[in-house]
């Protein structure tokens, strides 16, 4: 059997997406039982010049849609970084899902060879979309959920391997 696209974009940044809500969930439940600040966590930074959980949310946000959409070969949605509350995290994760889940397997599926092309500042990237998923949009997008995680440990969220690999579900 060969590797799926869709399997292996679309279906992997939905499993992750649910992960990082998980992930949130038990930091809140942390939070109350602990009296910890969420705003403080949502603005931590694990570096100065590193985004903070809700610039790592809003990237991963970005990089699932943005690499669903190419890989689809439809337009990508415009969702304004708005977000500067712990509260307006999991809405921004849930419009991502919904968005994803209108991805159909049929448009990504045998287009294996389309064409995709990433601008960023001063030029443009171009890749095959094979290419583009595994060389630029599933290393960008597991870095920032990665990094969100992280950040959560950081701050005493007793989070383990298994609450990042579950997909939201128990194993």
């Amino acid at each position: 059997m060969s590797l799926s696209l869709y399997d292996a974009s679309i279906l992997g940044y939905l499993r992750l997406l649910r992960s990082l809500e998980a992930i949130l969930d038990k930091a809140e439940a942390h939070a109350a039982a602990t009296g910890a600040d969420l705003q403080a966590w949502a603005d931590a930074r694990l570096a100065p010049d590193m985004a903070s959980l809700i610039g790592q949310v809003q990237m991963a946000s970005d990089a699932a849609k943005s690499g669903a959409a190419r890989l689809a070969g439809v337009p990508v949605p415009s969702f304004p970084d708005v977000e500067i509350t712990w509260a307006e995290l999991k809405p921004r994760i849930d419009r991502t899902i919904a968005f994803l889940e209108t991805i159909r397997r049929e448009d990504v599926d045998g287009h294996e060879d389309r064409t995709v092309e990433l601008p960023i500042p001063g030029r443009t990237l171009t890749f095959t979309a094979s290419g583009f998923l595994f060389q630029f949009s599933l290393p960008n997008f597991h870095f920032h959920v990665v990094t969100a995680y992280d950040l959560l440990r950081a701050q005493g969220v007793p989070l383990v391997k298994a609450d990042f690999l579950s997909g939201g579900q128990a194993f």
